[in-house]
């Protein structure tokens, strides 16, 4: 007895690859549905549409045409199961395609789902979006609009969902910035300071290569800038690879813990200390009578055509503080001659105005604590490391070079002529030249 099914005649190549037109139907109903709540809903629905698309056409090429033998097929279909990829700094459920092996050595990836399916995206937009100030209790607030249909199914936006992406990208950005090779770095220039969150001190590097770009080098925590601390952050940067033999220029605010690691790391290191730091830590000592009298010959002499000139003005400045203010005039010989570092390196105004303070340091250091402003509570040390290297990368992000970078080889040429002791730079016209 014959079957009717098998009098059926086959249907044309064009009609076989035609999709019905009801499923036609449907999906532009779903996507005019969408329209109505703006474009990028409209752009959602479509999308999600087409990713449908892309699975079944790899599901074909694993399997073959549905209905057809191909004894060369390298799976065949295995029904769905429910599935999820990021959109929008959220994951949306959608239905994905399973596929077994044929010689059964177990299920096939859809390629295309792989793609999609990608967790990396959703922990950069976490720490983009922490970075900027947006909480994790709002975090919901800062995302894009995908329609109320797909809002509702979306999932990995509640306050713990958000914090544990936050938390692994972050742990992967001071990884990251820990692990950097150092070994390919061409570094003239070297700035070290700490940073405070709540009870937790950070104390940070940051490098100025030849070519005048900045780079944040690496981090350490601790309780304060304790030499043991800063010489373990300098050790570490030594061990990946940066180059602690040439001469180095090495900015600090100061702080005798510093400069005593800076001595025991490297071998040739040419030490300024920050002139607004002294200028700083010497108005303090004053009445507010006399500060800003003090301040202007102060900076006068920072400005002096000589490092001579500059040393016999601030010497007698501390000589006539030293009958009403004897803490200032301490303060003010306290390291004198390196903070003339800059001027006796003979540096050109537009290079000596980036290196006479910490300024660039005290930017990327501004930053950290802008994009950390948001937490109120410092569980531990670690969770200082994390905050303060993923401020550490979005401040790299944003760095220029620095001013005057055409003049670093000049820096170089007199950091080498200072530690041989050979010549004292000085300027004309802006042209390094010996004195």
């Amino acid at each position: 007895m014959s079957k009717t099914y098998q009098k059926k005649a086959a249907a044309p190549r064009s009609e076989a690859v035609t999709p019905p037109l009801e499923a036609a139907t449907v999906a532009l109903t779903e996507i005019a549905e969408s329209a109505r709540e703006g474009l990028l809903a409209l752009a959602v629905a479509t999308g999600l549409q087409v990713m449908g698309a892309w699975m079944n056409a790899d599901v074909e090429a694993l399997c073959g045409p549905r209905g057809k033998h191909n004894p060369d097929r390298a799976g065949y279909r295995h029904g769905v199961e429910a599935g999820s990829v990021p959109l929008g700094g959220r994951r949306v459920p959608i239905t994905r395609p399973r596929v077994r092996a044929a010689d059964g050595s177990g299920e096939l990836p859809v390629p295309s789902y792989e793609l999609f399916n990608g967790t990396e995206l959703l922990g950069e937009l976490a720490l983009e979006r922490m970075l900027a100030g947006l909480s994790t209790r709002r975090y919901r607030v800062g995302l894009e609009p995908v329609g109320s249909e797909v809002e509702q199914k979306a999932t990995a936006t509640s306050k713990s969902a958000v914090s544990r992406k936050f938390v692994a990208a972050t742990e992967t950005a001071l990884a990251e910035l820990m692990a950097a090779d150092l070994s390919a770095l061409d570094l003239v220039a070297l700035m070290i300071d700490g940073v405070h969150f709540g009870e937790h001190c950070c104390v940070v590097a940051l490098g100025v290569g030849l070519d005048g770009v900045k780079h944040p080098l690496a981090l350490e925590e601790g309780s304060t800038e304790n030499a043991t601390l800063v010489t373990d952050l300098l050790v570490g940067l030594r061990d990946r690879g940066l180059d602690v033999t040439r001469p180095t220029l090495v900015v600090i605010d100061g702080s005798k813990a510093l400069r005593r690691a800076v001595l025991d790391v490297f071998d040739s290191p040419v030490i300024g200390r920050c002139q607004l730091h002294k200028i700083r830590n010497v108005r303090d000592r004053l009445p507010e009578r006399l500060r800003s009298t003090v301040e202007k010959r102060m900076r006068a002499a920072y400005h002096a055509d000589s490092v001579l000139d500059a040393e016999a003005q601030l010497t007698a400045l501390a000589r006539e503080l030293d009958k009403t203010h004897p803490g200032a005039a301490t303060s003010l010989r306290e390291g004198l001659n390196e903070t003339l570092t800059v001027l006796r390196l003979g540096l050109p105004p537009t290079l000596a105005r980036t290196f006479r303070s910490t300024n660039a340091i005290e930017s990327m250091i501004s930053i950290c604590r802008d994009h950390s402003r948001n937490v109120k509570r410092w569980r531990d040390g670690q969770m200082a490391l994390r905050w303060c290297a993923a401020g550490m990368l979005e401040a790299g992000k944003q760095f220029r070079r620095v001013n005057g970078h055409l003049h670093l080889a000049k820096l170089r040429a007199a950091l080498d002529a200072e530690i041989a002791g050979t010549v004292t730079p000085a300027v004309q016209n802006e042209e390094v030249v010996a004195a």
